[in-house]
């Protein structure tokens, strides 16, 4: 019943046996490991310094808690943890950490240095020991940052406090699962896993469903920014239960880019949902790339523009609406000098052939399954497809034919309506992204913020721009918003920008230059400002030779046409269009 001193205790005695535990002041991050094994009575003996052999008072041993469970509510003062499982990798004193992170090729390195540097403790750990010892003496160099190695999964995961915290980032797909059960076998019940890297998000909500009979908790977690966004500040979107994100919450908020109105994070919903968004960023993200390289060419090759004159033009943009990290780095590309060949740029020596890692065939993929057009994503995604054919396309070249003169062009109104084409084509890009998300946060019932996620993209990230503050401000005006360009401020844009637009993509079919983005977001616009298409032909078409039946504009209800004397009664026009996917019967 006496209260201990605020010592420190190294180990207890008794005869046959010999137990070790710490205690030490308030101050200290250090805990006490209770032996609840141990039978009274006990003589406790205080740890001598090196100068000093003198014995503490004996004094009881108060009882432990009741469980490990007790744990989460047993006050800080007498509060059990586990003691790490070994010792750090780097020879330090172990110390249980805030949190633990898995995967140290360069952008978990750079994450868990942010974590670190906003005074997180981080352990960290890796298949290959070396990336391990890498990440260590950065953690030395950049600071003497809170960080320590961990070779094993059981030293790792025994490093960590309860309940821990534990973000992978490795490679997507079974990278993720074997970590994940190498990891886990260490885990135990309110622990939380999370997943950083671009995965699809089937496979999140999969995985999240195997760690619930574990009682494990698993988030997966959209990072955008590459390796300066992880190392000092990233857009986060984060998806799973809100219990998993309120105990991450606070590491998110101070390790994300911070924008005028708070941290580029927030809970995205559900398991999937964070995936799902940062899929669909990814997505924007490729037709903002094709819209650039689209307008580059148009201006070298029908304006003559050099690489200087390039440059200039977009870093001028760069001050205007067109405001953006892409914007920025074009400008910066186009006048960095060759040193390997010294001649030239290191643009024009570039092949042309785009690589890409799947999160825009995602993005595709779903638009399609979700039917939410998104021609300008699916246009990007086609060109990079298309690039990769190098061979072929010189081939081509040399058979098949095309336009052999430029025509001449006033190049102060080419510069006047490329900029006004770019950024309407923005415009119907981001509006094709949104849709995406709200379609399958409506289906999934995820609740998706539209607006949270223009604010969240506003730092950090690689589509970070101006208008993301104006997109936002749309979606918080309406969050019903049926799509961004009825919004009154970006129809009165698209509407006072669309006959530039025009010029320039009849330019550029009369130079014989490709325009697939530009022009797929101008028949975007077209075909949603339409309000009859000919898709009345397309339907009775269908009617005509598969009996699909159609609507009409004067009726209610389901018609079908004998068109010649060969059709015949279809029967129950209900029953057969029931595997119809196009949302034709639902309206």
């Amino acid at each position: 019943g006496r209260t201990l001193p605020r010592v420190l205790f190294v180990g207890v005695s008794s005869p046959g046996r010999t137990f070790h535990f710490q205690d030490t002041c308030s101050q200290s991050r250090a805990t006490r490991i209770w032996a609840s094994c141990v039978p009274p009575p006990l003589v406790v003996r205080r740890a001598p310094r090196q100068q000093d052999s003198g014995l503490a008072a004996h004094l009881p041993l108060p009882p432990p808690p009741r469980s490990l469970q007790d744990q989460r509510t047993t006050p800080r003062s007498t509060m059990a943890a586990e003691a790490p499982a070994s010792t750090p990798a780097d020879g330090a004193a172990a110390e249980l950490c805030d949190v633990g992170l898995y995967g140290l090729a360069i952008m978990g390195q750079n994450f868990a240095l942010n974590m670190a540097e906003h005074g997180f403790s981080v352990a960290v750990s890796n298949r290959s020991g070396p990336k391990v010892d890498a990440t260590v003496e950065r953690a030395k160099a950049e600071g003497d940052l809170p960080l320590q190695g961990f070779k094993d999964p059981a030293s790792f995961i025994g490093a960590l406090k309860k309940p821990r915290r534990v973000m992978l980032l490795v490679m997507a797909g079974k990278p993720v699962d074997d970590t994940i059960a190498l990891l886990s076998e260490h885990m135990e019940e309110g622990d939380l896993i999370i997943d950083g890297g671009n995965e699809w998000y089937p496979n999140s909500q999969r995985r999240a469903t195997e760690l619930e009979a574990k009682k494990i908790m698993f988030m997966g977690m959209g990072v955008s920014g590459g390796e300066e966004g992880a190392r000092n500040g990233p857009s986060l979107m984060p998806g799973g239960p809100k219990a998993a994100y309120d105990l991450m919450e606070p590491i998110l908020q101070k390790c994300a880019a911070q924008v005028s109105d708070g941290a580029c994070t927030t809970y995205c919903g559900p398991i999937g949902a964070g995936n799902y968004v940062k899929m669909v960023h990814n997505g924007i993200e490729y037709g903002d790339m094709q819209l650039i390289a689209e307008t580059y060419d148009i201006l070298k090759t029908a304006g003559g523009c050099t690489n200087q004159e390039l440059a200039a033009i977009f870093s001028d943009w760069n001050r205007t609406e067109l405001e953006s990290y892409l914007i920025d780095i074009t400008a910066q590309i186009l006048t960095k000098e060759d040193e390997v060949s010294g001649n030239g740029f290191v643009v024009d020596k570039v092949l042309d052939k785009t690589g890409m890692k799947g999160t825009g065939r995602w993005t595709c993929q779903e638009a399609a399954e979700r039917s939410v057009p998104c021609p300008t994503i699916t246009a990007a995604l086609d060109a990079r497809y298309l690039s990769a054919r190098k061979d072929e396309r010189v081939k081509a070249s040399t058979i098949l034919d095309g336009p052999s003169e430029v025509p001449s062009v006033d190049k102060g109104q080419l510069l006047e309506d490329v900029k006004s084409a770019l950024y309407a084509a923005k415009i119907c890009s981001y509006a094709q992204g949104m849709e995406l998300i709200k379609g399958a946060s409506t289906e999934f019932d995820w609740n998706v913020n539209l607006g949270e996620c223009a604010r969240i993209w506003k730092g950090g990230c690689i589509i970070r721009a101006g208008f993301l503050d104006r997109i936002k401000a749309a979606y918080v005006k309406n969050p019903d918003l049926a799509n961004l360009l009825v919004d009154p401020d970006f129809a009165a844009e698209l509407n006072a920008r669309h006959l530039s637009w025009r010029r320039v993509v009849t330019l550029a079919f009369a130079c014989g230059i490709p325009c697939p983005a530009l022009s797929a977001s101008l028949n975007y616009l077209d075909t949603y400002r339409r309000a009859r298409l000919p898709a009345n032909l397309t339907q009775a078409q269908r009617d005509f030779f598969g009996g699909h039946s159609y609507k009409r504009t004067d009726q209610e209800g389901d018609f079908h046409t004998a068109w010649t004397d060969s059709h015949k009664d279809i029967g129950d026009l209900a029953e057969r269009n029931l595997a119809d996917v196009s949302g034709l019967q639902k309206s």
